[in-house]
């Protein structure tokens, strides 16, 4: 005679395909960073690069639009440094 129902094994579960990188990467950082010296190198030149055209955008943005006081460069800026030269 049977006591009570049969213990079953509980299925596994799922394993995600996808790897964590806990622990190697900064917080908010999606890739690990690279080893090689010739993919530090061109990571570096990138970021330079990035940097340099972003730079340029919001320069020329602010020549554009000088009356706007929030970006830094405009023509209020401008004529803020003529005042001072010639008080000077």
């Amino acid at each position: 005679m049977v006591q009570g129902n049969k213990k079953l094994s509980k299925p596994l579960a799922k394993q995600s395909s996808r790897r964590t990188n806990s622990g190697i990467t900064k917080k908010g950082h999606k890739t690990i960073a690279p080893k090689k010296a010739v993919l530090v190198r061109a990571n570096n030149l990138k970021k330079k690069v990035t940097a340099q055209l972003t730079a340029g955008t919001e320069r020329s943005l602010a020549e554009r639009a000088g009356h706007l006081e929030v970006l830094k460069g405009g023509k209020k800026d401008k004529k803020e440094k003529e005042k001072e030269k010639t008080r000077v």
